[in-house]
């Protein structure tokens, strides 16, 4: 078979199958990614012509990257359940109780710069779960409080869980393809130095896209949620926003530049939350008028949840701040040493277990338990466990807990993992049919379709990606190969296409279902995912759009071209939108009671 058409589709019924499944049938994840599974390894076996032993071959490959990865999610999750049940957690959150009576200044730092302090740390949907309760506490309306959380998984979640999305998802999502290796030795660089090199040129993009992202989510705070349903309200603090989001972005930029991928939300969410909490403790671009919902009782019934406000978190703080904080600190320390001292990294790096030639297929990998970010949560964790004074039983619960929310990853990742590796390890290395591997072969169609428009479209496929999978480590994982190729195929640098996939696979987390669904559920908001989603997705096509328009400019530049087109376009499109907030006024319906609120 040569036709081109035919054949790209074939090689995407894979990914179309889940995506079918996931949103169109609203199957989990986990059953999903088994059927798109079975249909990559029949494409595999019936129309490229791989031998049944390369299909093993790259399905044990695919097992043990997902090993490594549910290692290093494992570990995320036990130093936040560890924190929780230790009450470090508590203690954390009781120091934001007084930072300012605003809810806008309280939205931003707690939800914008606490919240990417936490995706930095753990990753995979946390955020919002540590969030959304936190804020109801402070007297958030529910649905307010969920909306903060995942609108902030956005900017920082391409560098969540100690950087996994680029780490694993980019580099695991390239490694082992010829035509990945050739552009490594064209730029003299090693594997580890080009995914870093992708991560720095995401940080970039980030930081220009996310600059408006603290802004419009207490835009959409104060004209969805507040007394008079006025955009204009959140707009009203631009200053704060704007500080507030560089004071994020630019160490967040200087670290995936200086220190690698596994860092940039991490100390970005920290330095930003130290800097601002300062600053702001001292009036600095605090607003002048403070900012609230409004009485309780004139809330429609649909923003508030079965979870009462005093039992969403425990406000209370049994512990100094100093003993909650100093697990995430010396991880932090541990992993800094880890990556930055040569010698210390050599010899971590050293202790691999090499997979070497699987099944005689020349197929290889290898495991660093110890270098891999996991090892030093799991440190932390334990830590932890002494400094905090827990006891057995709480231990134990740590570890069930987490044990508990890995289950369902686990399932998915298992499927995921391999059935993107029997994609990659398609080529005619391992097929009798001569073909190109099967995202080669997508990438060729793509680039067929679209010429050289394909960087404004790149986020829109890792956006998608998130949204299906409800994650951007998956999402780079399912895609990563197949933007390299169409990026090599429209003869654009494909690391640029790659990192444009990467910011849109962070810019879909804010409509990724399981996100909504497992953020609703630490606040009892349950049956309102559709009127989260129809929010929250305002969020993402910025973003895709914003990202797309960044991606563009980053390869071709300023110029008579689409990118400079499209960013005067949305530049006058978001100066016009600032013009209809300024003239807004106030929502006719602001001071209805609740359940005429309701039935209206």
């Amino acid at each position: 078979m040569d036709n081109l058409a035919v054949l790209a589709l074939l090689a995407l019924a894979p990914i179309l199958v889940v995506g079918v499944l996931l949103a169109g049938f609203r199957w989990p994840a986990k059953y999903a990614m088994p059927v798109g599974y079975v249909i990559a390894v029949l494409v595999a076996l019936f129309v490229w012509r791989m031998d049944f032993t390369g299909v093993l071959a790259a399905s044990i490959e695919g097992l043990i990257t997902a090993g490594t990865l549910l290692y290093i999610v494992f570990g995320a999750l036990l130093l936040l359940s560890t924190l929780t049940v230790s009450g470090g957690m508590s203690a954390i959150r009781a120091g934001f109780s007084n930072i300012s009576p605003d809810r806008r200044v309280q939205a931003i730092i707690i939800g914008w710069l606490f919240g990417s302090f936490i995706e930095g740390a753990s990753g995979f949907g946390t955020p919002a779960a540590v969030v959304a309760p936190l804020l109801l506490a402070l007297g958030f309306p529910a649905m307010a409080a969920v909306m903060v959380g995942l609108i902030i998984q956005s900017t920082p979640v391409s560098f969540g869980a100690v950087g996994t999305p680029i780490l694993v998802g980019v580099g695991q999502g390239l490694g082992g393809d010829p035509s990945v290796a050739e552009r490594i030795s064209v730029l003299g660089l090693t594997m580890p130095e080009f995914v870093s090199s992708i991560g720095f040129q995401v940080a970039s993009i980030h930081a220009i896209v996310g600059l408006l992202i603290p802004l419009i989510m207490v835009c959409m705070l104060t004209g969805f949620f507040g007394q008079e349903k006025r955009f204009r309200d959140g707009l009203a603090v631009w200053p704060f926003a704007i500080y507030a989001s560089v004071a994020m972005t630019i160490p967040s930029v200087l670290t995936a530049r200086f220190l690698g991928p596994e860092f940039p939300s991490l100390f970005g969410g920290l330095i930003g939350l130290t800097l601002v909490m300062y600053t702001s403790s001292r009036g600095f671009l605090m607003p002048k008028e403070t900012f609230d919902f409004g009485p309780r009782t004139s809330w429609p019934k649909r923003w508030m949840g079965t979870l009462e406000p005093a039992k969403a978190a425990d406000m209370s703080a049994p512990m100094s701040p100093l003993r909650a904080w100093a697990p995430y600190v010396l991880m932090g320390l541990l992993l800094v040493a880890t990556r930055a001292i040569p010698g210390l990294k050599s010899f971590l790096t050293g202790l691999a277990i090499p997979v070497k030639d699987i099944l005689g297929t020349g197929i290889s990998t290898s495991i660093q338990p110890f270098y891999l970010p996991g090892f030093v949560l799991i440190l932390a964790s334990v830590f932890a466990f002494f400094l905090h004074r827990m006891n057995g039983k709480q231990m134990l619960q740590a570890v069930k807990v987490s044990g508990s929310q890995i289950v369902g990853t686990a399932v998915a990742l298992l499927f995921a993992v391999p059935l993107v590796r029997v994609l990659i390890q398609s080529g005619p290395e391992l097929n009798a049919s001569g073909l190109s591997s099967m995202p080669v072969t997508l990438a060729e169609g793509a680039a067929a379709i679209s010429g050289g428009s394909w960087p404004l479209i790149a986020p829109w496929v890792g956006a998608l990606g998130a949204f299906v999978a409800g994650s951007n480590t998956v999402s780079n994982l399912t895609f990563a190969q197949f933007q390299f190729s169409t990026g090599a195929q429209i003869g654009v640098p494909p690391e640029m296409v790659v990192a444009g996939q990467a910011v849109g696979g962070a810019g879909g987390n804010p409509i990724a279902i399981h996100n909504i669904v497992a953020a609703s559920a630490t606040v009892g908001l349950l049956g309102r995912e559709g009127d989260l989603l129809r929010k929250t997705i305002l969020v993402t096509m910025y973003y895709s759009l914003a990202a797309g328009i960044m991606t563009f400019l980053f390869i071709h530049g300023l110029g008579f071209n689409a990118g400079t087109i499209m960013l005067v376009l949305l530049i006058a499109g978001l100066a016009l939108l600032v013009r209809w907030m300024l003239k807004q006024k106030p929502h006719r319906e602001a001071n209805q009671p609740a359940d005429q609120a309701t039935r209206s």
